[in-house]
């Protein structure tokens, strides 16, 4: 029987897998009553997900913590708010899995800030392990994955939302500056892990809504784009069967053709709601894996196990004879998702996603 690792080369090599892979997440809520319904902790076991394996560098004990007191002096933020590794301020939303921003540079007066913000040196810290535990996670069959992470979204929310756009078109060299230094870190990350032998770089940015580019186009070619391909092509260098697997919620197909070109081989999530699947797939069938494709906005809040069966079936018959799918949720899935469609998805992975 093959291992979830070797399905995983097959699909995103094009060739038919022993199975259909998928995976999902829950909101907390959400995940309680499921195991309540399935009566064990382990989701992920009981419904037959893919296994992956996460690597990732070791920060330096002896190195100190970075200090953003100063960007929070005499600030009242909400009860409950903690600072995150880049120094925003996360306020707890108390609605699903959403949080609040409040951006460290909001205020920001001059360039010299941008350029004087605490970030990690990621150049300082460890990646002796990261062979070992990519080794150790190919020894179990699972897949190995880096996760390079964010760029636009780790900027804006340093920044600020309006003030990072406006940037864009006011002070294009502030927000040049902060992506930049940004890339730089994703840069040294997936350098590091194409070198360990990872099988896949999780990397992403939410850059469009479910109409179209939050950009125009040319800014996200300049500003943003141009650093993914940098990132990517660097690892693609180290490791050329690496697999890059890029995240976008909304309609991105106008961009799609660029994202291949720069060396994305897996696209998600694929929303129905908002992406011609069928239009994408007539294109790019043979160059980019999909992993998504089943509705968080429509199928499985609001849908019947029937016809969550047949959305499965549907997908699986016209993306997946052939390698080049992964079946998940469009997002989490939240607490509007009826358990009885939570087990439809999953069952109907296995009945019509099985080949062998």
């Amino acid at each position: 029987m093959a291992t979830d690792r070797q399905d995983f080369l097959a699909t995103t090599s094009f060739q038919r897998p022993s199975r259909i892979l998928y995976h999902a997440g829950f909101t907390a809520d959400l995940h309680r009553r499921v195991v309540e319904h399935i009566g064990t902790p382990n989701i992920a076991q009981y419904y037959g997900f893919y296994q992956t394996q996460g690597v990732s560098l070791k920060r330096p004990e002896n190195l100190p913590p970075l200090d953003f007191s100063r960007y929070w002096e005499g600030e009242e933020l909400p009860e409950g708010t903690t600072i995150n590794g880049q120094g925003v301020a996360m306020v707890p939303a108390k609605f699903y899995h959403f949080w609040g921003y409040i951006s460290p540079l909001r205020n920001a007066k001059s360039l010299k800030e941008i350029e004087e913000y605490p970030l990690e040196d990621l150049s300082l810290w460890d990646g002796s392990h990261l062979a070992d535990q990519v080794a150790s996670a190919h020894a179990a069959g699972r897949v190995a994955v880096g996760s390079v992470g964010h760029m636009y979204e780790t900027t804006w929310q340093i920044r600020g939302y309006e003030q990072f756009l406006l940037d864009t078109i006011e002070r294009p060299a502030w927000a040049e500056c902060l992506l930049q230094r940004i890339a730089d870190n994703n840069l040294i990350k997936a350098k590091a892990y194409a070198r360990a032998g990872v099988d896949m770089l999780h990397c992403g940015d939410d850059v469009a809504n479910q109409n179209a580019l939050m950009f125009a186009p040319d800014t996200w070619r300049t500003l943003i784009h141009s650093r993914w391909t940098k990132v990517w092509q660097a690892a693609k260098e180290i490791h050329p069967d690496i697999r890059i697997w890029y995240h976008s919620d909304g309609n991105i197909e106008a961009i799609v053709p660029e994202l291949i070109e720069a060396g994305m081989d897996i696209l998600n999530p694929v929303q129905p709601e908002c992406l011609d699947a069928d239009a994408i797939h007539r294109r790019f069938g043979r160059q980019i894996t999909f992993d998504g494709c089943i509705g968080t906005q429509s199928t499985m809040p609001w849908g019947t196990p029937d016809e969550v069966r047949a959305r499965v079936k549907e997908i699986i018959e016209k993306y997946g004879q052939n390698g080049g799918l992964i079946i998940a949720p469009t997002h989490v899935l939240e607490p509007e998702v009826p358990l009885e469609n939570i087990d439809a998805l999953f069952e109907a992975c296995r009945e019509y996603g099985t080949f062998e």
